[in-house]
């Protein structure tokens, strides 16, 4: 039986890591922000020529909040058998980071194929990368408010209250197989109209 026993990070933060199934030929390995670039360039030497998928994790009870995950892989590079070949080597880097604008070294330099996904990042959970060539938005516009892949950003997002959702006819007050009568778009606009008058107002004041 494995244990249920989970480590800490920080003081009672769970680590999610020991709670994952073993991933069979993949080593997992941890390391702080201070070390992350040194052990990136390290495993770069080594052989590890291909980074599979940069992604993070929010995990706002925990101290650090974030986990940015790295997925890499080491192929041969000299002349080897199909069996070696068919079984790279793969390891999986995990590096936590934290604040309201937290900050982690880019490794677009050792593997341009982290420029998209380091951006990704930066989109939807708000962390930087230094030394990045081109951070910017890649998903979203870039007049977007917020982090929509932080679990605490709102459902609707930051300008819910800006445009509130009118309420609907319910069904129960429409007779069934009524034609449709323009009425309900009709008063859907008027409510919309409304709310944007009542926001305009209130910044003006």
């Amino acid at each position: 039986m494995p244990s249920t026993q989970t480590p800490s990070i920080t003081g009672l933060a769970t680590d999610p890591t020991s709670l994952r199934a073993d991933i069979g030929d993949a080593e997992v390995r941890r390391v702080d922000l201070a070390g992350l670039r040194a052990l990136m360039e390290e495993l770069h030497a080594q052989g590890y020529s291909m980074l599979l998928d940069l992604g993070a994790v929010d995990y706002p009870q925990r101290t650090p909040r974030f986990d940015i995950v790295y997925h890499l892989l080491a192929m041969p590079v000299k002349a080897s058998s199909l069996a070696e070949v068919g079984t790279p080597k793969r390891l999986r880097v995990l590096c936590g980071v934290d604040g309201e604008q937290p900050l982690c070294p880019s490794v677009m330099d050792l593997w341009p194929s982290a420029d998209w996904a380091e951006r990704e990042v930066y989109d939807l959970f708000g962390i930087s990368f230094t030394g990045h060539a081109d951070l910017r938005r890649i998903q979203m516009p870039y007049d977007w408010e917020g982090d929509p892949l932080r679990k605490d950003y709102p459902l609707r997002g930051p300008a819910r209250d800006r445009a509130p959702r009118p309420a609907f006819a319910l069904k129960s007050n429409v007779v069934a197989g009524a034609p449709p009568s323009g009425r309900t778009l009709e008063a859907l606009q008027a409510q919309v109209k409304a709310a944007r008058e009542r926001s305009a107002r209130e910044n003006e004041g």
